[in-house]
């Protein structure tokens, strides 16, 4: 099977996808629950949502579900929100809180340990090498990660969850400009709600990168799926004027993130 997907471009932009895989070896997927097949808790549509909203970023999909590993994960299993309910490398809950694995089916420790070598790496080493080619050729990368998630999980929080949730680690991932300009237009957005580093700060993707001081900067942006899905639930369809309203915003999100990472470049190169 694949394991991820590329598409190189131009832009200082690179948008990555690490959740719209649902795609797994068969010996995985016949050890999932009736629940887990459901496949809940997959960013449903993110890749179409986002696709041509800025023609020369470049995109790095993850094609496996993260049910074989999660993409967005510490390889050494460390806790994105410790204290807080979450799920692991290799979830053993959906995001609800219930079983997705058979009984006696549960994931081993070598279970984990394939998933990171054969899915896991591989793809990070694609993302870290497109990153390093853009920076290469700007003098500055940005990593914009997508994600999405259903809008009212108790199990995660508390309350309906805003539609635009950036995440910057508590603005130490990328420069202060950048996370400006995502969350000025995400503010301005009429009839949607926004919120800056509250219940998703970024995942271990943005953290990992997210390094300003190298010129590379990484930010999280995870959108309710109410934004642009039809239902929540199965068969999660895609709502096309829904996501036609939402790709507005996305656009010009993504065009004053690649503008200010254009001007941080050529201030870059001037102060050499």
């Amino acid at each position: 099977m694949t394991i991820f997907e590329i598409t190189q471009g131009n832009s200082p932009v690179i948008l990555a996808f690490p959740h719209t895989g649902v795609t797994m070896p068969t010996d995985i997927h016949d050890r999932l629950n009736d629940n887990g097949r459901i496949l809940a808790d997959t960013d449903w549509h993110i890749h179409d949502l986002y696709a041509g909203l800025l023609p020369q970023a470049t995109t790095v999909r993850a094609t496996f579900h993260r049910y074989v590993i999660d993409a967005n994960r510490d390889p050494e299993g460390v806790s994105l929100y410790p204290g807080q309910n979450t799920t692991g490398l290799v979830p053993m809950t959906d995001f609800d809180g219930v079983p997705i694995w058979k009984d006696g089916e549960q994931p081993t420790e070598a279970d984990i340990a394939a998933g990171l070598a054969g899915f896991h790496a591989p793809y990070h080493a694609a993302l870290a090498a497109e990153i390093e080619r853009v920076k290469a050729f700007h003098g500055i990368a940005v990593l914009y990660d997508c994600h999405s998630i259903r809008s009212d999980i108790p199990f995660l929080f508390e309350g309906l969850l805003p539609d635009f949730n950036i995440g910057t680690a508590g603005g130490t991932t990328c420069d202060p400009t950048i996370q400006n300009a995502a969350v000025d237009v995400a503010m301005g957005a009429a009839e949607y709600t926004s919120v800056l580093n509250g219940r998703f700060k970024g995942g271990w993707t943005t953290r990992h990168y997210g390094r300003p001081e190298t010129g590379v900067h990484a930010i999280q942006m995870e959108l309710a799926q109410s934004s642009h899905l039809a239902t929540e639930t199965p068969p999660f369809a895609y709502d096309r004027q829904k996501a036609d309203k939402l790709r507005i915003h996305l656009k010009d999100i993504l065009a004053r993130i690649e503008t200010v990472a254009l001007t941080l470049a050529h201030t870059k190169r001037g102060t050499r």
